[in-house]
């Protein structure tokens, strides 16, 4: 008899043009033998980075009485996988499903921050919600601006390339927010890092390839998630994940639009289970 597959919750946004949230995870995770629930905090006809002003549709009164269908249900998450809020309201809808499914291995990437500053719309008050969230999670995934803006820290991107003991530290002092931390986007000289805490201190580095793509932190969070729940350790799903991401990059041709993201669809195949990752 087949075995069910687990089942991944994902509140996040829906941009329908444009690779990233939700249509990215969602074929990612069901291609890696998961069962992908989307959950729409936002729906968006394109997404926010260099398009234009998108149309915008709040999705908070909808998700709600998604949640009571699916407890209705007695449907069961496995997993639970927050990214794009952006609302008090729907910080607090993450929160209730947080409260809905406890034992659900808990997931936040807190999408809040980039380039050395916050994202419109995110007053302090969206941001500490965040950060509660976060203090919920089992392992939270934030690149280096929303590292530093959970802990309070000066948010200017660093002159210099991060050695590995500095990337090390600032996972480290994550630990004191969420269990298991691991941050992205760190720039290493001619690479580009991830540091991990929680389990075990790990930096993974691939070589920084000089483009610049919105989806590639999503497309690396649904990978992590994948990998941990076919059991894997977390350093070698942010391994393959970090990998996975190099090569849809370099993939997509010189002369693609990048505003529409990485072609990361041919690839896949790798990700199936009787693939490598």
């Amino acid at each position: 008899m087949a075995t069910e597959p687990k089942k991944v919750l994902c509140i996040h946004d829906l941009s329908g043009a444009g690779r990233c949230s939700l249509s990215v995870i969602l074929p990612v995770l069901a291609v890696m033998g998961l069962q992908p629930i989307a959950l729409p905090t936002m729906l968006l006809s394109t997404h926010t980075g260099g398009l234009g002003q998108p149309a915008r549709l709040d999705c908070e009164a909808y998700g709600r009485a998604a949640l009571e269908h699916y407890r209705a249900l007695g449907l069961v998450p496995d997993c639970i996988y927050v990214g794009y809020l952006g609302t008090e309201a729907l910080v607090d809808l993450a929160a209730e499903a947080f409260r809905l499914w406890p034992e659900a291995v808990k997931v936040v990437d807190p999408v809040m921050a980039d380039g050395g500053k916050p994202y419109s719309g995110f007053t302090p008050a969206v941001i500490e919600k965040v950060r509660s969230l976060c203090a919920a999670a089992d392992l939270i995934l934030p690149n280096l601006t929303e590292a530093r803006l959970l802990l309070g820290q000066d948010l200017a991107l660093p002159a210099e390339p991060i050695t590995q003991e500095q990337a090390l530290d600032l996972a480290a002092q994550l630990t004191r927010i969420a269990g298991r931390v691991v941050v992205t986007g760190l720039p290493m000289g001619k690479f580009v890092g991830c540091a991990g805490a929680g389990d075990e201190p790990f930096v993974v580095r691939h070589l920084h390839i000089d483009r610049s793509f919105p989806g590639t932190g999503d497309l690396f969070g649904a990978i992590v998630i994948g990998s941990l729940l076919r059991g894997n350790v977390l350093s070698a799903a942010a391994d393959a994940a970090a990998g996975f991401v190099a090569q849809a990059i370099q993939h997509t041709p010189r002369d693609a639009d990048t505003r529409f993201g990485v072609w990361f669809e041919p690839l896949l195949p790798r990700l199936a289970p009787m693939g490598e990752l």
